[in-house]
């Protein structure tokens, strides 16, 4: 699964990390795998021909080269990383998946021998690093845009050609699995898992049985999470973040905050507000019950009782279900109001059985009973 890091000014500061032993001596064995030009003489292995500054130094060269503006921060840098579960990729493999990954980019289109220069540092067996400077060595830009979604649709081949675990985001849906660091954390701690899995099983335990943002909250803080809430200049809830208590960075200054969307894609605020509402518009209900009656009338026209009789019973549990209101749990309805102190609801219709009358109207489209409705768009960042 392809994640973009934050872009760089500095080639040489990032080489020096991917090569370095990482901020807790996670990173082992660091070496290339693959890059622009076949045989390059790797920093790791091969020290006397060719060093981490003289590496920058070539990367950088097309950047230094521009006659017109340069990028300010000219480094594009992502991460690639299959399952801990999945087999343990070798060399060649990684290579081939960088290839493709910066083709997909359009960092480095296949046989393109003008592209942008970059390289692939494997310093764990989970993942690469794919490193690029953002100029082509014709002097011109690379066209980059929308380079995670296309390189997200290179690992969906790789997952399905190689029986690996499906991982690539774009159903809005998939889980972000944690990082390196973070289940090297959590082992450190004496955790069967890392925060982000702790937080990514609780937060969708309230969000299945919450009923507003309200109840939302409240159940985040009932099971202990830490939740911080953000609003918009007009104080309207617009999102939120949690933080695993005991959780903490920055030699334990501050705590360790996931955002919804940071955590799985259907985390995000827009994505469980549409938990809370129905799907069908109450308009929409009623027209598709009309619809569905007139279906029913003119099948018992047709001689066909039986199946009238079916499609008109339809009709009358979309009414039902339409005016059922959501369950909530017993504790949250008695935190809100006493059970004795509310009015009865008024009695449900009962279900009419009897056609309405004949219509001279023609046949209805039975396939266009409901029109579509909007669905909240997720922050398309990886």
């Amino acid at each position: 699964m392809p994640k973009k890091a934050g872009s760089g000014e500095s080639t040489a500061g990032l080489l020096a990390y991917l090569f370095g032993p990482g901020n807790h001596e996670e990173h082992t064995d660091p070496h290339l795998v693959a890059a622009w030009t076949p045989d390059l003489p790797c920093p790791a292995r091969t020290p006397d021909r060719m060093t981490l500054s003289g590496l920058a130094l070539l990367l950088d060269a097309p950047v230094d080269a521009l006659r017109g503006p340069k990028p300010a921060e000219h480094v594009w840098h992502v991460s690639v990383r299959n399952e801990p579960d999945d087999r343990t990729l070798i060399d060649a493999e990684w290579a081939t998946v960088a290839a493709e990954m910066v083709a997909a980019a359009g960092i480095a289109p296949h046989g393109d021998t003008q592209a942008c220069r970059w390289v692939a540092v494997r310093h764990a067996d989970d993942h690469i690093h794919l490193v690029a400077t953002l100029a082509r060595q014709d002097g011109r830009h690379p066209r980059i845009r929308g380079d995670i979604p296309r390189m997200h649709t290179a690992a969906r081949a790789f997952e399905t050609a190689w029986n690996l675990t499906p991982m690539s985001p774009l159903d809005q849906t998939a889980r972000r699995a944690p990082v390196t660091g973070e289940r090297e954390k959590a082992a450190r701690r004496g955790l069967t898992e890392s925060a982000r899995e702790s937080l990514q099983r609780t937060v969708r335990e309230a969000a299945a049985l919450a009923a507003d943002d309200a109840d939302f909250l409240t159940r985040l803080r009932d099971a202990g999470v830490r939740v911080r809430e953000h609003h918009d200049e007009n104080g309207a809830l617009d999102g939120y973040a949690v933080a695993l208590p005991g959780d903490r960075a920055d030699h334990g200054s501050r705590p360790v905050w996931f955002s919804g969307r940071t955590l799985a894609y259907d985390l995000s605020l827009p994505r469980i507000r549409e938990r809370f509402h129905p799907a069908i518009a109450p308009a929409d209900l009623a027209l598709a019950h009309t619809r569905i009656r007139e279906a029913a009338t003119l099948l018992a026209r047709a001689g066909r009782a039986e199946g009238a009789g079916d499609v008109a019973a339809l009709g009358d549990l979309l009414v039902v279900a339409a005016a059922t209101p959501r369950p909530r749990s017993a504790t949250r309805s008695a935190r809100r109001r006493p059970r004795s102190s509310r009015p009865p609801g008024p009695p449900a219709p009962a279900p009419s059985t009897a056609p309405p009358a004949p219509t001279s109207r023609p046949p209805p489209a039975l396939w266009n009973t409901h029109r579509e409705q909007p669905v909240a768009a997720g922050h398309p960042r990886s």
